[in-house]
């Protein structure tokens, strides 16, 4: 067994007593299910005393610690649920808040110097780039004036502010309003901008709301945790992006951990799709369907929700070799499109059915390039060259560039598939030749080195040629 981490601060005030409504579910379902605490403890990594505490009260878990537990002893969620309001409960507590939600994603302190000046440009209102200000929702408000937006940043996040957060200015809605519409213009310029420099800002801003809701008053906790989850999600994009998977993760962790307290369904399914990615990129389709399945648990009577955990089961199952499993999830994807209406706007108001389907066709078409690889069989390699189709014909012509190029790697690999390559070298070229000394996306990396791999076979001058933009 791995050694033991620090054991989190016992729980205290108003959450303790959720904490001990938790503990006493969880000795009728471990009792239920006729495991001693041992038994238990070994089957999640935590020795039996650990166990002891949790059943007490004297010691939280995680969420996904409790969805681990849930699913281990056929609880039927209710585990999870009394862990969501144990977890809640200590937020609204007046008197107590839990460390480990004041804890950053990664070690080390705030990046020193000035804040970053913001992108340009801001979004005039939200939502915007998939963001939900933390106090209007999907109703939406506007976002402050370039040069506001810039002093109601540095103030929000000054040294100053740091050092003595209960002294600082509690967040008002026009502070709530510009940090959320920052996120959003540092995400979209994320596409082409310096991306170090992005994640430093980000988790500048980050440590600031971390350090607000240490001393915030529980009203405005919810709203401060909504921008903690959003914040992280955000770093851990701008990470993945980079191939810094191991950190990515990191910061995808706690903004599950955040989005789940705050019940913003939108930043847990984005985050657990995003996990799904990493998991499938390490070569691990176990996790990656795991992380897949909570897509549905996270937001269960949505169909964008399911579109998206049906597509990512998918990526899944093809990483296996599932033709079959494949091939239905893909089905069962597109079937959710078909269904998305008033209530899906609920969660995610910025959705439209043409950027929903174009998120399930380039998964599809992943899938299906996946298992057209691993099969030799041209006809699925068809069949991912139909859909990556779709994906760059519902894409706009001046939209995600990052991921046009994506689409674009991933059709010429269909080719090669296909048994085309000279199409594929005529597809390929003009695109990486457009991208310069640019360096490349690690999604578009990763799509790459395959078709390089497999072009190798057919056209090794070519495969060779674009070896070195894959390192770039």
């Amino acid at each position: 067994m791995a050694p033991a981490a620090a054991a989190p601060a016992p729980p205290t005030g108003r959450g303790q007593d959720a904490w001990r409504e938790f503990g006493a579910r969880l000795r009728h379902w471990r009792r239920r299910a006729g495991l001693t605490q041992a038994q238990l403890g070994a089957g999640i990594g935590y020795d039996h005393t650990a166990v002891s505490k949790i059943e007490h009260g004297a010691r939280r878990v995680t969420p996904r610690v409790a969805d681990r537990i849930d699913d281990l002893l056929g609880a039927a969620g209710e585990l999870s649920a009394a862990c969501q309001r144990a977890e809640n409960a200590e937020l609204c507590d007046p008197d107590a808040i839990s460390p480990a939600l004041l804890r950053p994603p990664l070690p080390g302190g705030a990046p020193s110097g000035p804040p970053a000046p913001p992108p340009a440009p801001a979004p005039p209102r939200l939502p915007d780039y998939g963001l939900l200000c933390p106090l209007h929702g999907a109703e939406g408000c506007a976002v402050p004036e370039p040069g506001e937006l810039a002093a109601l940043h540095a103030e929000f996040c000054s040294a100053e502010a740091l050092a003595d957060p209960a002294a600082a200015r509690p967040l008002d809605a026009v502070t709530a309003h510009a940090l959320t519409g920052l996120l959003a213009a540092r995400l979209r310029s994320g596409e082409t901008g310096d991306r170090p420099v992005l994640v430093a800002a980000v988790e500048r801003t980050l440590r600031a709301v971390l350090a607000r809701l240490a001393t915030a008053p529980a009203g405005q906790r919810g709203p401060l945790v909504r921008l903690a989850a959003e914040h992280a999600h955000a770093a851990g994009a701008l990470r993945m992006q980079d191939g810094r998977n191991a950190t990515a993760m990191a910061c995808y962790d706690r903004a599950l951990t955040w989005a789940g307290l705050a019940a913003d369904r939108a930043t847990q399914v984005g985050t657990l799709s995003d996990m799904s990615i990493l998991a499938r990129l390490d070569g691990d389709p176990v996790a990656a369907l795991g992380y897949a399945r909570e897509i549905e648990r996270a937001a269960p009577d949505r169909h964008w929700a399911g579109a998206m955990g049906r597509i990512s089961r998918a990526r899944a199952h093809a990483l296996t070799g599932d033709v079959r499993a494949t091939v239905r999830q893909i089905d069962l994807a597109r079937s959710h499109l078909d269904h998305i209406g008033a209530e899906d706007e609920v969660d995610v108001p910025w959705l439209s059915i043409a950027s929903m389907r174009m998120r399930v066709e380039s998964a599809a078409a992943a899938a299906l390039r996946d298992l057209a690889a691993a099969t030799d069989d041209p006809r699925l390699a068809r069949r991912a060259l139909d859909a990556t189709e779709t994906a760059l014909g519902l894409l706009g012509p001046d939209q995600l560039p990052s991921s046009r190029l994506l689409f674009i790697v991933r059709a010429a690999d269909c080719h090669v598939c296909a048994h085309d390559p000279a199409t594929a070298v005529d597809l390929l070229g003009p695109a990486l030749e457009a991208t310069g000394a640019t360096a490349l996306p690690a999604l578009v990396e990763y799509e790459l080195r395959g078709l390089r791999d497999r072009l190798a076979a057919h056209a090794p001058r070519a495969a060779h040629r674009w070896a070195e933009p894959a390192r770039s």
